[in-house]
C-alpha cells in the first residue's frame, strides 16, 4: 500500500514557519529529513519551494502545487492541486509544507513524520491536528547543541 507521510517540525504552539522561514536551526534534524526524503517523491506548495535554499531538492521527485498555471521552474513537477499531486507521484509520497499542503493532505495521510520542537516560536504559519485519530509508534527525545530540546515522533492511523 502506498504511504502517504506528512514530514513536519513543529513548536509546541504549532508553528512551522514566519516569514517564508523555519524559526529555528536543527542541523540533526535536516539530515533526517533528507534521509526520510531521499529518493521519493515530496509534495510541497509554492512558497515552501521559494523557501529551500537549493531548487530542486536532488535526489527526489519535487511536486509543486499552485495555482498559478503558468508557473513553472527547472526540476519542479507542477500540480494544479494537492490530490494532481498525487496523482503525479510514483510509489510513496512525502508531504513537506507549508500548512495549507498539510491541511489538505492530513485526512490522506498514513503516517506522520513530526520534530517536535520544545518551546514555543512566533510564527505565521501553523501545524496543528488532532491526534485522537492517530498512535504514536516512535519517539526519541533529543537535545540541540544551543540547548533546544527536540523529539521525533512517527505517528501512525
Amino acid at each position: 500500500m502506498r504511504q502517504i507521510v506528512l514530514v513536519v517540525a513543529a513548536a509546541a504552539n504549532g508553528v512551522i514557519g514566519v516569514d517564508g522561514k523555519i524559526p529555528w536551526h536543527i542541523s540533526a534534524d535536516l539530515k533526517r529529513f533528507k534521509a526520510l526524503t531521499m529518493g521519493k517523491a515530496i509534495v510541497m506548495g509554492r512558497k515552501t519551494w521559494d523557501s529551500l535554499p537549493r531548487k530542486p531538492l536532488p535526489g527526489r521527485d519535487n511536486i509543486v502545487v499552485t495555482r498559478d498555471c503558468g508557473w513553472s521552474q527547472d526540476g519542479a513537477i507542477v500540480a494544479a492541486s494537492p490530490e494532481a499531486a498525487l496523482d503525479k507521484a510514483q510509489g510513496d509520497v512525502m508531504v513537506i509544507g507549508g500548512a495549507e499542503i498539510y491541511r489538505a493532505l492530513l485526512p490522506r495521510a498514513t503516517r506522520i513524520e513530526l520534530t517536535e520542537v520544545q518551546g514555543e516560536f512566533s510564527g505565521d504559519a501553523f501545524f496543528q491536528f488532532d491526534r485522537s485519530g492517530w498512535r504514536e509508534v516512535a519517539r526519541e527525545d533529543h537535545t540541540a547543541p544551543d540547548g533546544l530540546a527536540y523529539s521525533y515522533v512517527t505517528l501512525e492511523r
